[in-house]
């Protein structure tokens, strides 16, 4: 409980950093007050001791009487120091804001602080979940770490996994442009797609630099600092192992298969997953940042080839279970075909607890907002079940309007930040 209530002091810190500038400002302006009575004092004593030529009579307006000289001299040096901060700002902010996306230096730089200053979170998942998470979250924090899994074999990761021993870089390569701070265009660069035929199989540029840098810096985790420095990720983005994972399933009629895309495009339900080889070391900068974090977010995700294959590293579970920060599942606000037909809230944390061997999260964060959905997508929303069926898990279950409009089987990023926030600072 006292960890919980210094990450409240830290939110609180954050979310009102402007009062800490204020205060250095107001020091500076102290320092340069001293200063400047310093020298004033300096410079009256050699007046009054030391013989000065006759042009300095004039020189210091010495045929003014000192009221009227004191004024003159303090009007000249107000508006000398407002037109040097205010050219000094605009030639700052072209080094750091070459293209003018903002228009304030203080704005920017009020803008740094805050986020530095912002809660640590982890969040733990893959594919298209997790980056819409974090797209969210980059606005309230730089202290980010996404842990994603390394069982997708599928697409162009798949194939680059096969043929060069990397571990995939396709969920790694969305977290990035998700919380890239850079241009736009850069960002698109690094999610563009080769199209079939063109000698490069549908690979994507940002999964080719990548694999890439990992050639050129001598590791997958190296490659991933280096690319976040080149596009300005806010946080870090690190594998929950370095483990080259099978992901297997077992169906409800007793058959099993082998390999993430496989399974995401069975029809049959799912009974359990697991990984070979069984497991696998957590990767020790996960486990670091899950004992340090303020949160720790699980989800959303395909629940059983996004979220779980992180979860079914058993370093990161019992981390997770040693930290004493509010630990948050996002269900999902849509069904899958093939991974979760018919699911209510409910049966997602159950599975959930069916493979971590029990309690993990202390609260469910859940769609309250629906919206038809056409037949011919086979998905339906995800039912939200009772509190009392969440607490007889020890579980608390928040409900928020998370669904995007315009995409009614994903989360609006927006939304869900806001709700996470709000939880956060609660607790």
């Amino acid at each position: 409980m006292l960890r919980h209530r210094g990450a409240s002091s830290g939110l609180a810190k954050w979310l009102y950093p402007g009062l800490e500038v204020k205060r250095w400002l107001g020091i500076l302006v102290l320092g340069i007050f001293a200063l400047s009575m310093g020298i004033a004092y300096f410079i009256t004593h050699l007046y009054r001791t030391e013989p000065f030529p006759e042009f300095a009579y004039y020189v210091t307006l010495q045929f003014i009487d000192r009221p009227f000289r004191a004024l003159l001299f303090g009007v000249i040096g107000l508006g000398t120091v407002v037109v040097a901060l205010k050219n000094l700002g605009s030639s700052l902010l072209e080094v750091l804001d070459p293209n003018g996306a903002n228009n304030s230096l203080v704005d920017r730089v009020y803008r740094t602080r805050r986020l530095s200053r912002g809660p640590k979170i982890v969040a733990i998942g893959g594919g298209t979940g997790l980056s819409t998470l974090l797209r969210g979250l980059k606005e309230c924090s730089a202290n980010i770490t996404a842990i994603v899994t390394v069982a997708d074999d599928g697409g162009s990761s798949g194939k680059l996994r096969r043929a060069l021993g990397v571990p995939p870089p396709g969920d790694f390569r969305q977290c990035i442009a998700a919380l890239a701070d850079t241009e736009p265009l850069v960002t698109e660069l690094f999610q563009y797609r080769f199209g079939d035929g063109s000698g490069l199989d549908g690979h994507s540029f940002g999964n080719l630099f990548i694999v890439a840098m990992a050639e050129v810096t001598g590791s997958f985790e190296r490659a991933l600092q280096e690319s976040s420095r080149v596009l300005a990720v806010r946080g870090q983005i690190i594998p929950s192992t370095l483990q080259d994972l099978v992901l297997h399933a077992e169906l409800d009629d007793s058959s099993t298969l082998s390999g993430e895309s496989k399974i995401s495009e069975s029809l049959c339900p799912i009974q359990r997953v697991f990984v070979e080889p069984n497991n696998p070391p957590a990767y020790p900068e996960a486990v670091k940042a899950i004992l340090e974090a303020d949160a720790i977010i699980i989800g959303p995700g395909s629940l059983y080839t996004s979220v779980l294959p992180n979860l079914l590293v058993k370093g990161v579970t019992e981390a997770i279970r040693a930290s004493s920060a509010p630990k948050i599942y996002v269900c999902n606000v849509a069904t899958q075909r093939g991974e979760t037909d018919n699911y209510t809230t409910l049966d997602h944390l159950a599975a959930l607890e069916r493979h971590v061997g029990g309690k993990l999260v202390d609260y469910v964060l859940a769609n309250s907002h629906f919206i038809d959905m056409p037949a011919r997508w086979r998905v339906n929303n995800v039912p939200v079940d009772e509190q009392v069926q969440m607490s007889s898990h020890g579980v608390k279950l928040i409900r928020a309007d998370l669904i995007n409009e315009d995409f009614p089987t994903r989360h609006d990023s927006s939304k869900l930040t806001t709700a996470l926030i709000q939880l956060i600072a609660s607790v």
